[in-house]
């Protein structure tokens, strides 16, 4: 994958003549290019911004979450930064708060938020839903502590969305594996059941691991699992998770199986049958 660049500093250098720059890439930003051909990712949005900024700006928000490894960034979503400019170009989206030098740090060569900032500035932007997704994956990716992004919080207490981040936060869980799943878990604790507990193992009567739940409750049995569409692209996907279900099943499980489908209604519906057979 080609990486963006500054089109002015490899012409002076003499890694591109002119005429190279022009035929062989694709400007970005004003004098950021990428090879043509490479494909325009969450992350080379953020270092093509930070080039923008004339490597200046602190990468920010889901851009960040990017280039700490967190999965299920938006690729066409524009970049964000900690800048002060407010009239970024078109792809790039910028502000300009207090921050502390302990709340970045350098991520291949390129100033980023640290994951607990990146998560604190999440949770007091993005609606609800879209925070506790976009946070539960940083925190899969780089064992965050919700702990220390509350102890953040109480840094800039008074700020703008602290009260609505302190709701988010208290809602992320780092098991779940995409944002359909967090999607799901959300449904059923808005629904007023308990806090589903994330990635249940579940073993046989000789402690072989069988599978693990995408999420549920272990004191009734009534796991649930939310079934993307990779579940079905090859018959031996399919016919494997029939066996799982079945084994599961066997072993004294209620496994409810979401499909993206599935309402909210028909997911409350569904899982609150499975805790009354078993309550």
């Amino acid at each position: 994958m080609g990486e963006p660049f500054i089109g002015s500093e490899a012409v002076t250098a003499g890694r591109l003549t002119p005429y190279q720059l022009r035929s062989t890439c694709t400007p970005i930003h004003r004098d950021v290019y990428l090879p043509r051909g490479s494909e325009l990712t969450a992350v080379t949005r953020a270092r093509a911004a930070w080039l923008w900024s004339g490597r200046a700006g602190i990468v920010a928000g889901q851009s960040a979450a990017a280039l700490h490894g967190a999965k299920w960034v938006d690729d066409r979503a524009s970049a964000e930064l900690q800048y002060p400019n407010r009239r970024p170009p078109e792809g790039i989206t910028t502000w300009s708060d207090r921050f502390e030098d302990d709340e970045t740090s350098l991520v291949d060569g390129v100033r980023v938020t640290t994951p607990a900032r990146t998560a604190l500035d999440i949770a007091c932007r993005y609606p609800r839903g879209r925070a506790v997704a976009a946070i539960d994956s940083l925190a899969r990716a780089t064992k965050l502590k919700v702990a220390d992004v509350e102890l953040l919080a109480e840094r800039y207490r008074g700020r703008r969305g602290i009260r609505a981040a302190v709701d988010v936060l208290a809602l992320v869980d780092a098991g779940a594996e995409s944002p359909q799943e967090t999607r799901v878990r959300l449904v059923l604790i808005a629904a007023g059941f308990p806090r589903p507990e994330t990635q249940i193992p579940v073993y046989d009567e000789w402690g072989q691991l069988v599978a693990v739940l995408d999420m549920g409750w272990q004191d009734v049995k009534v796991g649930v699992d939310y079934d993307g569409k990779h579940h079905r692209m090859t018959r031996s996907q399919f016919a494997r998770d029939i066996m799982r279900h079945a084994d599961v099943t066997e072993l004294g499980w209620d496994d409810v199986r979401i499909t993206a489908e599935d309402g909210d209604g028909a997911i409350i519906g569904r899982v609150s049958r499975a805790r009354d057979r078993r309550t």
